[in-house]
């Protein structure tokens, strides 16, 4: 067990939720776009939500980590296994003016909520303020332990 495991953890941590802020950022700065990516068929589809995965490092479940955690050794992380598109069905508005509406006046539009994905920027900013609390509380302790040796 290195002194140093408690800060790897929060530093791997920090960049899964600040990628996983960068998602949802697109994702909202996407939530009109009816034009993102062209179908097999070589038509135009809407943007598509894109989710983050995360999971441990070491690939275990959350109980054995939960075992391990509490026979006191420390966790060694998580990252980003996947970036997946949600499969939602796009939303239909009336919009018969617009370039892409269909026969009956329908525009597909992304499968994007604003409201959640504010939700799920919320809960990442945090997340990442509490590692960031996690990092500097170890980085205090590993200094005060330096200082014993004054």
């Amino acid at each position: 067990m290195s002194i140093f495991n408690a800060i790897n953890a929060s530093g791997s941590a920090l960049t899964a939720q600040r990628l996983r802020m960068d998602v949802i950022s697109s994702n909202i700065a996407n939530a009109d776009s009816t034009r993102a990516t062209v179908n097999e068929a070589g038509e135009f589809e809407p943007y598509r939500r894109k989710l983050v995965h995360m999971k441990p490092i070491n690939g275990q479940s959350f109980r054995s980590a939960l075992q391990q955690a509490s026979s006191g050794n420390a966790a060694e992380g998580v990252r980003v296994s996947k970036i997946v598109e949600d499969e939602e069905p796009f939303k239909l508005v009336f919009n018969p003016n617009h370039p892409d509406a269909d026969e009956s006046g329908y525009v597909q539009m992304p499968n994007v909520d604003p409201l959640k994905e504010m939700v799920d920027l919320m809960g990442a900013t945090r997340s990442y303020e509490a590692n960031i609390t996690a990092l500097n509380a170890s980085k205090s302790m590993l200094m005060k332990a330096l200082e014993i040796g004054k």
